[in-house]
């Protein structure tokens, strides 16, 4: 990959220049850690003398652990005993070192460059003569935190970006990351050394030494960009990028490298037709596929995000077997096959039941860990969490576990919260059999529905009894066209026109009761009495639910499918700069008319009553059980005491 125009290069001997100070602080420096409260033991050696190789139990939990103040940092020490029973480094270690002495070259010479664009290079020099003005130590103080940020984060993005290819499947417990030092850019690296050395002392295996690295550089990532949204001046390093050609490495300021890789799936596949029924979920789920297909890796931004209509998150409601896993088939067979023609790196994870611990904050983190794999920039990204009811507890609700709890709070930070940026190259589906059972904050933050109702006409049924028997039979199909109901837009027409009046019976009294009362909802007055009338039945509908009807209605602006032949010719479009994909697409817009917004309107809030009608219901046949408890209790009460 090219640097594009308006990325500056990052020269190889201005970071070769840096190797002999990176392979110091690698071999071996003195640190005083601010964490703990030990008196530090050092020991001393002759220089050039390597002490022999560290005592590691191979006892799973009894990994010898080191005084938290320990002030002697040797990472190459430490990452060569991670196997005790050989003398010599193996690959995977030399990798590690070679890997981590590049990053730090790396992130030395970007803060050298930031320096000298910042002015920091002279204010440095000046106070290193001591003729630093009073008036400047604000300013000389300020700088000096915007490159100790920057820095970090870099060496953190190298690490990851350099040791991608040997990624394990290892899982490890690193705890939170805490030495973390921004007054200035050597001590944050010192910090950052010291405690990745505490931390790979517990490495009792190379895929454990790996898999702490790329999981302490994650969480360094997270904290330093956390860190620098708050701080006054970090903008220099944050709207420039930089690129490294011999690693093919862009800097993209607080964002992860953008080469990253897929995931290569061990699924079923689906096609179109053999999702039978769910004619408007199948539908937009196809033409998603195809608009996340658009976003543009150089922008890190698909035109669709920015002119309209793309859908970040949905839900997927249905009865069970009504079609939901099938959908997910689908759509993430249909993904697969366009970023392999494309070159895309394509990555696919689902949230399950399985990722709720026991410990405290790991359901967090693996919920954390989840989002951060798909909002990755440099992939396109499809993540589902299917059984979200079971996952994400209420809050408030005694039943949901302290880790439900904790998942729900990052899905709705991930999904809508202040540092949310919708770059239109991932989207995230969540799917439940009972959505009422789901927190209204969090699935209200799905911003389109996909009502999953599975085969509705005779048609849909003799379609899908022909798809599972399969071929190995002699029936004859008779009077039948296979697959003809299917038929995609004819499909979707007669649903989206069947929502010109609601469903649900509470929302169709607000519905008549209105139009009764006002005539034809035709212009923006009408609709917004309409809604108004409709949040007085249901006070859970509120302006979270308008953004999600406006946002549905720019979608079905965006009511065209996307060219077969582009996704199979990449050249046609893949493969052309943002502005003339953007301009391509907005040829193809449709305007806006009143039908849309009310049958967008009706859908969404048909499924509100919906979720809201069953949650009721649900509470109810509660309160009726245990009422029918506390009567059969008293009465054996009373006749035990006769």
């Amino acid at each position: 990959m090219s640097a594009t125009s308006d990325q500056q290069e990052l020269r190889e001997e201005d970071i070769r220049k840096h190797y002999a100070a990176a392979t110091a602080l690698v071999t071996g420096f003195d640190h005083a850690p601010r964490i703990g409260s030990e008196a530090p033991q050092t020991t001393e050696r002759s220089p050039g003398i390597r002490s022999s190789r560290r005592f590691r139990s191979t006892t799973p939990g009894l990994a010898t652990r080191r005084s938290a103040t320990r002030s002697t940092v040797s990472l190459r020490e430490t990452i060569e005993a991670a196997d005790a029973e050989d003398a010599l480094p193996s690959p995977l270690q030399a990798t590690a070192l070679h890997a981590l002495r590049r990053a730090l070259a790396i992130s030395e010479a970007l803060g050298e460059v930031l320096s000298e664009v910042t002015g920091l290079a002279e204010l440095k020099r000046q106070n290193l003569e001591g003729r630093l003005p009073a008036t400047s130590k604000a300013e000389f103080g300020s700088l000096l935190t915007d490159e100790a940020l920057a820095v970090g984060f870099t060496f953190a993005n190298a690490t990851v970006h350099l040791l991608r290819d040997h990624t394990p499947e290892t899982t490890v417990q690193i705890g939170d990351v805490e030495e973390i030092l921004p007054e200035n850019a050597q001590l944050m690296l010192h910090g950052l050394l010291w405690e990745l050395d505490q931390k790979l002392d517990t490495a009792a295996d190379d895929g454990a030494l790996i898999a702490t690295v790329l999981a302490f550089a994650g969480q360094v990532m997270d904290k330093l960009a956390l860190r620098a949204s708050t701080a006054a001046g970090t903008g220099v390093f944050g709207s420039n990028s930089w690129h490294v050609a011999a690693d093919d490495f862009t800097i993209n300021g607080f964002a992860p490298a953008s080469k990253a890789r897929g995931t290569k799936l061990a699924m079923t596949f689906k096609k179109p037709h053999e999702v039978v029924g769910n004619h408007i979920a199948k539908y937009q789920s196809l033409r998603l596929a195809k608009m996340l297909m658009a976003y543009d890796f150089e922008r890190r931004l698909n035109p669709f995000a920015e002119l309209g209509g793309f859908i970040f998150t949905f839900m997927g409601d249905g009865a069970p077997g009504t079609g939901k896993t099938t959908l997910i088939q689908m759509m993430a067979g249909l993904l697969n096959g366009y970023c392999e023609t494309a070159g895309y790196a394509f990555r696919y994870q689902n949230f399950g039941i399985d990722n709720i611990d026991s410990y405290q904050g790991k359901s967090g983190q693996n919920a954390k860990a989840f989002m951060t794999n798909i909002l990755d920039p440099g992939v396109i990204g499809f993540g589902t969490i299917d059984d979200i009811d079971q996952i994400a507890g209420k809050r408030g609700d005694r039943q949901s576990s302290a880790g439900q709890q904790e998942v729900t709070a990052v899905f709705m930070e991930a999904f809508a919260g202040a540092n949310t940026v919708v770059r239109g190259n991932c989207t995230f589906g969540m799917f439940s059999n009972y959505p009422e059972n789901v927190d209204d904050a969090l699935r209200q933050r799905a911003g389109a529905r996909f009502l999953v109702d599975g085969p509705q006409t005779r048609e849909d049924y003799i379609d899908i009894l022909a798809l599972l028997m399969g071929k190995n039979h002699d029936i004859p199909l008779g009077d039948h066209e296979l697959f003809s109901a299917q038929e995609i837009k004819r499909a979707v027409a007669a649903s989206f026109e069947s929502h010109n009046r609601p469903k649900e019976a509470g929302l169709l009294k607000v519905f008549e009761k209105v139009s009764g009362e006002i005539g034809a909802l035709d212009d923006i007055t009408k609709l917004g009495t309409y809604l108004k009338a409709i949040q007085q039945a249901d006070p859970r509908f509120t302006g979270r639910a308008i953004k999600n009807i406006t946002d549905a209605v720019k979608v079905r602006a965006m009511d065209f499918e996307l060219p077969d032949e582009w996704m199979e010719e990449p050249e046609l479009f893949l493969f052309r700069d943002y502005e003339t994909k953007k301009g391509m697409i907005s040829e193809l817009r449709k305007p806006i008319t009143v039908e849309m917004v009310v049958q967008e309107i009706n859908r969404y809030a048909d499924s509100e009553f919906r979720y809201a009608d069953k949650s009721d219901e649900v509470a109810i046949e509660a309160m009726v059980r245990d009422f029918g408890r506390q009567a059969e209790a008293k009465k054996r009460y009373l006749g035990g005491k006769g």
